[in-house]
């Protein structure tokens, strides 16, 4: 087991484009940290350069307090399970555990014996005699962690171990690949582009945007306080609306102009926004049958379409107002707006709303997010 530390690590390709910029990120001793983001955003280049796979241009990796931007790979102790298994299709289940013992010349007693253990925490002792060919994607998954496992490495890195696997399937392993995790304490930096498998399986999931990270707390708090417009709109299934609206201030109140409509904000709130506009953020949990808030949060809207999925029910809302997405500029410290925006509503799977019909929404500006005209978050952390 061993700290992790990346410290201002850049990686700039030949033709002079950035893959990394500055990643500062600390992995504690026996953490699961997630990496997470679109295509293109710089984990995988941050996991190959853990790695020793890739140099860094500037900066300093460190496992276990040691430098390792020199070392190779072997020299690192660590891990990998990659989307592919990498499985020896000749050998069994057996040997291809055995392999990376044999390489290291660990004795014959303690190579049984861990293998051993590595079959009986993965579930593989019936298995032990079967080739690849004759296993599901889910038992070579499992053969291809006991491969990394038996190896008692500092650090674990697994780059989108799940992607080929069925939706139940990977339902499954993400349970164990978890309850791998913990019992064997190894610290375990996990790379993937799905945001639902990062909140659920990281103690924390760093989020990443155009090279750089935009924010690394544990799942809760990235939902409840996203650092930006980026964190908000990525973390979230279905995502955060955002948009940006007029601002109006009659009587020492504060509303938000929605069309010809509006919205009263709770004073706490209102106080932070300083102009005529703002850049605001709601989640389509906190769009709520109207008898759960009051009358002045309230909106008569018409649904463009319904999803009804049994337990709820998904509404998609044409709202004429700017949607909000960050700039994809290099330096990533901008927003930009294209109108109109849809929103996205989730209520109760008996609320009564039929498709192109008017209906009444409540909005619970109670857990509005408000960000400036750069995309960072202003008001304080909420509940």
């Amino acid at each position: 087991m061993a700290t992790v530390v990346y410290e201002q690590v850049g990686k700039k390709w030949p033709d002079g484009s950035r893959a990394l910029r500055g990643l500062d990120l600390s992995i504690n001793d026996g953490e699961f940290l997630v990496l997470v983001g679109a295509s293109g955003c710089g984990k995988s280049t941050a996991l190959r350069i853990l790695a020793g796979l890739e140099q860094a241009s500037e900066g300093a990796v460190y496992i276990a307090d040691r430098r390792v931007n020199n070392l190779t790979p072997q020299a690192r102790n660590i891990a990998m399970v990659f989307q592919s298994y990498a499985l020896y299709p000749h050998m069994s289940v057996r040997d291809n555990l055995r392999f990376p013992l044999q390489m290291r010349r660990v004795s014959k007693q303690e190579e049984d014996r861990l293998v051993a253990d590595a079959a009986r925490m993965l579930n593989l002792e019936e298995l032990m005699d079967r080739r690849p060919a004759q296993l599901s994607g889910g038992q070579r998954q499992r053969v291809a962690m006991g491969r990394a496992l038996v190896r008692q490495p500092d650090c674990f890195l697994m780059d989108e171990p799940l992607s080929n696997l069925d939706a139940k399937l990977r339902v499954h392993m993400r349970a164990e690949i978890i309850r791998l995790q913990r019992s064997s304490g190894i610290t375990t930096v996990y790379v993937t582009h799905d945001q639902v498998e990062a909140m659920t399986m990281g103690e924390r999931v760093a989020v990443m945007h155009g090279g750089r990270l935009r924010q690394c707390a544990a799942p809760e708090e990235l939902y409840r306080n996203p650092a930006d417009v980026y964190v908000a709109g990525f973390i979230g299934s279905p995502s955060m609306n955002l948009c940006q609206v007029s601002v109006q201030r009659p009587d020492e109140s504060v509303s938000l102009l929605m069309g010809e409509q509006s919205l009263a904000l709770p004073p706490a709130i209102g106080r932070l926004i300083p102009g005529d506009q703002a850049v605001v953020g709601l989640r389509p949990e906190a769009i709520v049958p109207p008898d759960q808030v009051p009358e002045n949060q309230r909106l008569k809207l018409v649904p463009e379409e319904v999803e009804s999925l049994g337990h709820e029910r998904i509404l998609h809302l044409t709202m004429p107002l700017e949607s909000i997405a960050p700039d994809a500029s290099v330096d990533q410290s901008r927003i930009v707006t294209a109108p109109p925006t849809t929103w996205t509503a989730r209520l109760p799977g008996d609320f009564p709303v039929q498709r192109g019909e008017a209906v009444t929404l409540g909005f619970n500006t109670k857990h509005l997010h408000v960000f400036d005209q750069q995309g960072k978050r202003i008001n304080p952390a909420t509940a």
